[in-house]
């Protein structure tokens, strides 16, 4: 898998909010709530592992403080391509 590049002009770490508003990022504030909740492992009530979604390789918590990796993001995306990565 490669890697993607994004401008230097870019902050590495953005919140939420700064991450949606991005120019070119496809998600809305609200759909990357969702996957920042559903990114880890849970259980359910009968002990059975849920998978989470992958995407915890790119979410820093600071405290209540939410930063997203802007380049883990990108390439969780690109892994997430329908057909394999390119």
């Amino acid at each position: 898998m490669t890697e993607i590049d994004i401008p230097e002009t870019t902050p590495r770490y953005l919140s939420v909010k700064e991450t949606a508003a991005r120019p070119g990022c496809p998600f809305t504030q609200s759909s990357l709530r969702h996957l920042i909740y559903y990114s880890e492992h849970r259980y359910a009530a009968s002990g059975e592992v849920i998978p989470g979604n992958g995407l915890d390789c790119a979410i820093i918590r600071i405290g209540r403080k939410v930063l997203i990796d802007q380049i883990a993001l990108e390439n969780w995306i690109a892994s997430h391509r329908i057909g394999g990565s390119s």
